[in-house]
């Protein structure tokens, strides 16, 4: 078979060499015109978020057999086409063992919190224009604050011990989660109770036709006054207008995230959050580094290899 890693920058070698063992591997970093170029004669494609993954492309790839991507959002793949063509999708849906040590993205959401509270942006700025003052960005702790963590997963488990470890008062609310399931001293509340004490809130739900806009205009009318919103999700879970709308009327605090909707490898200059990062400190964008360590990537990596080798070897 022949392999296509459109996005290798920083791929694992020890995967690389796994693929190699039954497979042609070709490595580049293909922008668009050269992904549809070299796809053609590939039966495996391996993908980061780069290029969403739809009929375009899977037109361009007559030999085809599996798509696979070191991610457990998926929304940046046509399932519906590929299982139409018969298209493996190799993933880390449902991994939830493995998962359990992939810390990345549960540290970067407490890293956004903690960037945000004591407004780490403006003071690197501030000292790298020359300044020294620090009484301009006196910020705040997450010791003792209420903290709403909306999505009690595997990374919603995540992000709730390690603000415990930091003394923060750990609020959840998951649909599909009973409050016997969640790990004191962690407690379950309903979605409003959640919204109306914390002042963070931090999403953790994947992005679905439920949870699209799940975080809308209603929604952050319930959270707590100036309060800050943090998103290490899919950009697509928050209705973007309406939370600049909220910033304009301040009656939210602060958004801070890692993902935006309409993500973009060319670049998100345009976008109205990114515009408005640029001008407003109550606003910090990353751009979806959350899960984006040598770490997390190569360990994640080496475990799909692991299983794309075995289902080439299998007749």
């Amino acid at each position: 078979m022949k392999v296509l890693i459109a996005e290798s920058g920083g791929f694992s070698p020890a995967a690389i060499a796994a693929l190699r063992e039954v497979a042609e591997v070709t490595t580049g970093d293909l922008n668009k015109a050269q992904l549809l170029e070299s796809i053609r004669d590939a039966d495996v494609l391996w993908v980061r978020l780069r290029h969403p993954i739809g009929t375009e492309i899977l037109e361009r790839a007559p030999n085809l057999r599996a798509v696979v991507t070191a991610t457990t959002g998926l929304d940046h793949i046509d399932l519906d086409a590929c299982r139409a063509r018969g298209i493996e999708v190799f993933s880390l849906r449902g991994e939830r063992a493995f998962l359990k040590d992939i810390l990345a993205t549960a540290e970067h959401t407490v890293l956004l919190m903690l960037a945000w509270l004591r407004r780490l942006p403006a003071a690197t700025r501030h000292v790298e224009e020359g300044g020294w003052n620090r009484d301009l960005f006196r910020g705040g702790e997450l010791r003792g604050r209420t903290v709403g963590v909306l999505g009690y997963g595997r990374l919603g488990t995540l992000v709730a011990r390690i603000l415990t470890a930091f003394g923060a008062k750990v609020l959840t609310y998951d649909p599909h989660v009973s409050a016997a399931d969640v790990e004191a001293p962690a407690q379950w509340v309903e979605r409003e109770v959640l919204l109306a004490q914390s002042s963070i809130v931090s999403l953790h739900v994947p992005l679905n036709e439920e949870n699209t806009h799940l975080i809308d205009a209603t929604m952050l009318s319930h959270m707590n006054a100036g309060a800050l919103l943090v998103n290490t999700s899919r950009g697509a879970v928050v209705d973007e207008q309406a939370v600049l709308e909220a910033l304009n009327a301040k009656t939210l605090g602060g958004y801070a995230t890692d993902v935006l909707s309409g993500e973009s490898a060319d670049g998100m200059g345009h976008h109205p959050l990114v515009q408005r990062a640029a001008v407003d400190s109550r606003v910090l964008v990353t751009p979806h580094i959350g899960g984006a360590t040598w770490e997390s990537t190569h360990k994640t990596e080496e475990f799909l290899a692991e299983r794309v080798t075995q289902w080439m070897r299998t007749p």
